[in-house]
């Protein structure tokens, strides 16, 4: 319980119950608050100190409450953007099939992308940046305008797509091993990491986005491959799903927000001294270097 009292103030006894009452219905009306906030600077901690962590699903008691690891996360984007971070976008995961196998999950989630997580195409990418990294090629849709319907069609998305481009994301996780649930996963921002984007930008109009073939390799080795069709059946579909989910949590995608919908194939770990390159046929091609 929160006691305060200020000098002077001529609250006397009165003031101090009325603060208090103020701490206790706080707690009353946000039972979860302290868990939320023990396990979003549980995952800070880790990143901060480049140790990966115990899973989220520990400390909140739940391996399933979904809506109550959207909290944590939000908790901790708060505090980024307190601090001066700038919302570039929004990534969706666990939108294919082989990902969600992979991690043994059976829905998609969402994260918050920043501007200092976007990397050009060709650039290095310091292996410190990350916390136990894997890559996946992905379909980024850039907006010209506005999603904010609250309930969307494939006309709408088609309307608001100023251009696509081939992507990289390179998702990290605080938990240590990967040994994540779906609410260790949301917790942790979807897992986000970086995400490299390509250079030449590419009409919409001008390429059957579920037809669009993917090969990721590694140091020249091919080390997944997938098609755009991987992607929630169609990346369309996929933008359709977290445009509607962003209204519904009050914070609609926007005009020049980048979407990276999702993988068309299976997570690949990298380390140190890796070559990341992904050839996405009509899209073209997106490079790295893990250093």
């Amino acid at each position: 319980m929160l006691r305060v009292w200020i000098p002077g103030s001529g609250w006397g006894r009165l003031g101090l119950v009325w603060l208090e009452r103020i701490e206790v219905n706080a707690v009353e009306q946000d039972p979860n608050r302290v868990l939320i906030e023990t396990a979003a600077q549980h995952l800070r901690t880790a990143s901060e100190s480049g140790v990966p962590c115990s899973p989220v699903r520990e400390i909140l008691g739940t391996d399933s409450d979904v809506d109550l690891a959207y909290a944590v996360a939000q908790h901790n984007i708060s505090l980024d953007l307190a601090a001066g971070r700038r919302v570039s976008g929004r990534k969706i995961g666990l939108t294919g099939a082989a990902i969600q196998q992979q991690l043994g999950v059976t829905q998609p989630d969402y994260g918050t992308l920043f501007a200092d997580m976007c990397i050009a195409d060709g650039l290095t990418i310091p292996a410190t940046r990350l916390m136990q990294p894997r890559a996946e090629a992905e379909i980024a849709f850039v907006l010209e305008d506005d999603l904010d319907k609250g309930e969307h069609c494939v006309v709408d998305v088609i309307g608001a797509t100023a251009y696509l481009l081939p992507a990289l994301e390179i998702v990290a996780s605080r938990v240590a091993d990967w040994d994540i649930s779906i609410v260790d996963t949301v917790a942790d921002n979807a897992s986000c990491g970086l995400y490299v984007l390509g250079s030449r930008p590419v009409a919409l109009g001008s390429v059957d986005v579920r037809a669009v073939s993917m090969a990721l390799s590694v140091n020249d080795e091919v080390a997944a491959t997938g098609q755009g069709s991987a992607c929630m059946g169609n990346p369309l579909q996929a933008v359709i799903w977290l445009a509607d989910m962003m209204c519904r949590v009050g914070t609609p995608l926007r005009a020049g927000d980048c979407l990276m919908t999702g993988s068309l194939g299976a997570m690949v770990p990298i380390a140190a001294g890796d070559r990341i390159a992904a050839d996405m046929g009509p899209l073209g091609t997106v490079s790295t270097v893990l250093v």
